[in-house]
């Protein structure tokens, strides 16, 4: 993969669109093990004059226990392999520990980051904030009743995007 300035990021990705409608992986990596999943909720943008990524994980994911044990995430996007992202949506890598593999990706690194050698884009970012998605803050509590039904609702973490890599 090939490094890009961060001012080029917009040219490869359409936050909304490359997240909501074609879905990314974040992954992160804690004593040498990785694990992943897919996610369609998450955004690019600006915050205190950084350039962030922010993502929401459930706790009970098991990545979360990895981005927390980090600090890191990264971002990987794909052109098509949409039935590989499904699968890896739907499976915990404590029940299956190579479901990258099982779902025909093939995991790397790049500049120490963990990645998978078919993404069109990786994003490499240090989380900077954290903090848990909560009922009373919701402006519409129907919108939570919604969205998390059984109560397991997300962490948000904010990351600054250090680099960004093209395939």
């Amino acid at each position: 993969m090939q490094e890009i300035d961060l001012s080029r990021l917009g040219e490869y990705v359409d936050a909304i669109d490359d997240i909501q409608n074609k879905w990314m992986l974040v992954t992160a990596e804690k004593d040498g093990k990785a694990n992943t999943l897919t996610a369609s909720w998450g955004g690019l943008g600006s915050l205190w004059r950084r350039k962030v990524a922010f993502i929401f994980i459930r706790p009970s994911r098991y990545t979360n226990e990895f981005i927390e044990g980090s600090g890191r995430f990264t971002l990987t996007f794909f052109d098509g392999q949409k039935d590989a992202l499904g699968y890896l949506g739907k499976t915990s890598g404590r029940d299956v520990p190579d479901k990258a593999e099982k779902a025909g990706l093939t995991p790397t690194h790049v500049d120490g980051q963990p990645t998978f050698e078919e993404g069109r884009l990786m994003i490499s970012c240090k989380v900077l904030y954290t903090d848990p998605i909560e009922r009373d803050k919701f402006a519409d509590p129907r919108l939570d009743d919604e969205m998390n039904p059984d109560g397991n609702r997300s962490i948000i973490y904010i990351g600054e995007i250090e680099k960004a890599y093209i395939g």
